[in-house]
């Protein structure tokens, strides 16, 4: 599926080893948001909005639909016009209050959700569509060099519809590319894709960015996607930014209960505060910031829960180890997923363990909880320390 990515083109050594054609590079941009706001009748899509992107940093948007994400790619694109504050880039206010440039000055690439092709041009046309202000055969000549580099040059002549939903994908990458934008922006480029198909992009997307130097915001509501693709991830809910940080900050620090059921599946119980600590069957867990008699949300990772058979502890002692019966085991590939009735707790524990262990319905095990796999939330789920 991604021999492509290496196929050999016009363009190979005079050695005859098969080379890509590289992206032409540009100059990177920081690209700033400041207390953006924007207003659809009496609702804040983006509910003052601030964040600075580093000049050629990868940032991908994350969170559910409605948050916000696609609103910011279209007044960084100048498709809209803010409400409030201004966006940036490099300093230059392109957006606010006081100015307003248009889309073609920004210097700002934008690939859609559905690629967005035009069906009446041919494919060296649609990629070389930004590239108005060259000569004719300037233009072709660098949208042909773009289309060597993602494999599809010898489609030049046909039209969109004789393309796969992958081709068409690296064919609006390829367009939005080729002006050599100093921001590259992207509204959910691989939704469409099989997952096969989708792990080839991220990477070959991935590399293409890296190549043009293009600061970029990727638009994404997977978290798994997000960590492959971002130097950063930021959170969003309700057109505001909750957290931001690398993949490992967000996944082990979560400042809030949101967050943490984003990048990790949880068991989620209630209890009470008892001066700072929280008293569980497997031990005392510390709530720092919590005031005592307060309510909170345990969270235990699945991932964050030894199991084993209860005949043979696998090392677990009994003072640590509690005792549980199997309820339910689902196969899912290379995990399973197990419902587990334990021992001074009220409801199940979901438990998720490498493939290879097998055990069965029905069947008494003891399980050890990691405690750097618990996390601590107020009952409203979100930290204030």
């Amino acid at each position: 599926m991604a021999n492509w990515l290496f196929r050999k083109s016009d363009s190979a050594s005079v050695t005859g080893v098969p080379r890509r054609a590289r992206a032409g590079a540009t100059f990177a941009a920081e690209l700033t948001f400041d207390n953006v706001v924007k207003t659809y009748g009496e609702r804040n899509a983006l509910d003052h909005f601030s964040l600075v992107v580093a000049p050629g940093e990868v940032v991908c948007l994350l969170g559910p639909s409605g948050c916000g994400k696609t609103t910011l790619l279209r007044v960084t694109a100048g498709i809209e016009r803010p409400t409030g504050g201004r966006i940036l880039i490099n300093d230059l206010e392109v957006a606010g209050s006081q100015r307003f440039m248009q889309p073609e000055d920004r210097g700002v690439g934008l690939m859609f959700q559905d690629f967005a092709l035009f069906p009446h041009l041919t494919i060296v046309e649609n990629v070389a569509f930004g590239l108005k202000a060259l000569p004719r055969e300037d233009a072709r000549r660098e949208a042909l060099a773009i289309l060597s580099r993602v494999g599809l040059e010898r489609y030049a002549d046909q039209y969109p519809h004789i393309l796969s939903g992958g081709q068409q994908q690296r064919i609006a990458l390829a367009r939005a590319i080729v002006p050599r934008p100093a921001v590259m922006l992207m509204d959910e480029p691989f939704s469409g894709l099989d997952v096969q198909l989708r792990d080839a992009m991220q990477q070959e997307t991935l590399a293409l960015i890296r190549e043009t130097r293009a600061t970029s915001v990727i638009v994404t509501h997977h978290p798994e996607e997000a960590m492959r693709l971002g130097d950063r991830i930021v959170v969003m809910r309700a057109g505001k930014l909750v957290q931001t940080g690398r993949a490992e900050d967000l996944y082990q620090r979560p400042a809030e209960l949101f967050v943490a059921r984003l990048f990790s599946e949880i068991n989620e119980i209630e209890a009470r505060v008892d001066a700072g600590r929280i008293v569980t069957p497997f031990g005392v867990v510390a709530a720092p910031g919590l005031d005592n008699g307060a309510s909170a949300i345990l969270c235990i990772r699945e991932r964050g829960v030894g199991l084993v058979s209860a005949p043979s502890n696998g090392g677990y002692g009994s003072a640590t180890g509690l005792m549980g019966r199997v309820r339910d085991a689902k196969f899912l590939g290379d995990a399973v997923r197990y419902e587990v009735g334990v021992q001074g707790f009220d409801q199940p524990l979901n438990v998720r363990t490498a493939a290879g262990l097998q055990i069965g319905k029905g069947s008494e095990v003891r399980l050890h909880i990691d405690p750097e796999q618990v996390l601590i939330f107020p009952s409203n789920g979100v930290k204030t320390s």
